[in-house]
């Protein structure tokens, strides 16, 4: 069996354009971002290993935040889509993206609403 190596972000809170109900559409919502993306890992790490040996973890925040631009997405499942896409687009080395979306809009009690999108590589 490969290793494998996991870059995470979790909880990551940035507004995007989505939905489909009027009061939806026309403003930004606050999507919570939980990202991870599985790669290649290389045989052993040393101290002084350097960064293009792995990837910048900031590439999966880019990816949740200015990489969406400011299109409107229907669905937020269309955002976890765009997101997969950008991090497959930056390195050919990433094997798997899961994507989970909370729409905090959408809380009332502090439950968590939305979805988990697990993409791979094809």
């Amino acid at each position: 069996m490969a290793d494998s190596l996991y870059l995470e972000l979790a909880d990551f809170e940035h507004d995007v354009h989505t939905g489909i109900y009027s009061e939806e559409t026309g403003k930004p919502q606050p999507l919570r971002f939980t990202v991870r993306a599985k790669l290649k890992a290389r045989p052993f790490y040393e101290a002084d290993t350097p960064l293009e040996e792995s990837k910048n973890y900031m590439d999966l925040k880019f990816a949740c935040s200015d990489g969406l631009g400011d299109r409107h997405y229907k669905l937020i499942e269309a955002v976890a889509d765009h997101v997969c896409e950008t991090l497959f687009l930056q390195d050919t080395r990433i094997e798997q993206v899961q994507v989970k979306i909370v729409k905090l809009a959408l809380s009332e009690a502090n439950e968590q609403i939305g979805i988990t999108l697990t993409r791979e590589r094809k």
